[in-house]
């Protein structure tokens, strides 16, 4: 009786689980060195183009001048009294300036809301009378920011057509003026920065459905109240970036009250800091004026965050 073959066991093939985990652990750290390569560019142009100058911003509002030296000579030193002494001297510009831009903010509001909701919602089937608009709104853009605020001088001079305009309606006696005063910086202002207004809110309004506002009719409810309950809300992420780009470089501004202001009753603070740093040669106090100024928009950017907050916006 023959004895049965006894079959032995073939070897088992290697698991690809091993060879393949491998792989992707390759490819992760491919990966990695890829997006560290891309980082890297980034993080060295802030931390020379923004943190070491922030950096020597501050080094320099605590310099001290040594008794006897010429001007524009500071040398390394530790006074926290350039601070008060800054604060107490031009406290007045400070708030000045954020008067105006709190102003201009409002009313470029005002008036990019309605240019935005024009070309965005109403001439939405118009494309053509849209794209006109849109191009009108910014084509500022392509001029100097100093020649548009320069332009704004000539429409504002006592010989132009809006003052004659305001005396001939008796609502500017006949001495009265626009030019350096308040009115004619405040105009400049509003006027530079309307497309940063305009255009981030036209970008949320040209994302709405009007299909919502067709519901909200259906549902009998009135034109205000579809705006106030379905197309502000929508259009608030728009709102609250534009008030952002319009307040922060408003705030520092200095072309437009040297232009259209005088160095008495319209001055900014954006003003003081170009004459000390250029005319005075005051280094530590035009240092510690911009120190103030950055600290204090940063806290006014984080009360306003808090208050209205971005996690409902977006």
């Amino acid at each position: 009786m023959s004895t049965p073959a006894v079959r032995r066991p073939r070897p088992k093939r290697p698991e690809p689980a091993a060879e393949l985990s491998a792989t992707e652990r390759r490819a992760e750290r491919a990966r990695g060195r890829i997006g560290v390569g891309l980082i890297v560019p980034g993080f060295v142009y802030l931390l020379l183009f923004f943190a070491a100058p922030v950096f020597v911003l501050l080094a320099m509002s605590l310099y001290a001048k040594p008794p006897g030296a010429e001007t524009g000579v500071f040398v390394p030193a530790f006074e926290v009294s350039n601070y008060t002494e800054a604060l107490a001297a031009y406290w007045v510009p400070l708030l000045r300036s954020f008067l105006f831009a709190g102003i201009a903010t409002v009313l470029a509001l005002l008036i990019g809301y309605t240019m935005a909701y024009l070309v965005a919602v109403r001439l939405r089937q118009h494309r053509l009378l849209a794209s006109i608009l849109l191009v009108i709104l910014i084509a500022p853009f392509f001029s100097s920011f100093v020649l548009r605020t320069q332009a704004w001088k000539q429409i504002l001079s006592d010989e132009g057509f809006v003052v004659e305009a305001l005396r001939f309606m008796a609502i500017l006696p006949e001495d009265g003026r626009l030019t350096a005063t308040s009115v004619a910086v405040v105009a400049g202002l509003t006027y530079n920065f309307l497309p940063f207004m305009t255009l981030p809110i036209y970008a949320s309004l040209e994302r709405l459905d009007v299909r919502l506002l067709e519901a909200a009719g259906d549902l009998y409810a009135s034109p205000l109240t579809a705006f106030r309950k379905v197309t502000l809300p929508l259009s608030m992420p728009g709102v609250f970036a534009g008030t952002l780009l319009t307040f922060i470089p408003a705030s520092g501004d200095y072309i437009n009250a040297s232009i259209l202001g005088n160095n008495r009753d319209t001055a900014m603070i954006g003003q003081v800091i170009d004459s000390r740093f250029f005319k005075i040669v005051d280094y530590p106090t035009a240092a510690a004026l911009s120190a103030i100024l950055m600290v204090v928009i940063l806290i006014l950017v984080m009360l306003y965050i808090r208050r209205f907050g971005t996690k409902e916006l977006f």
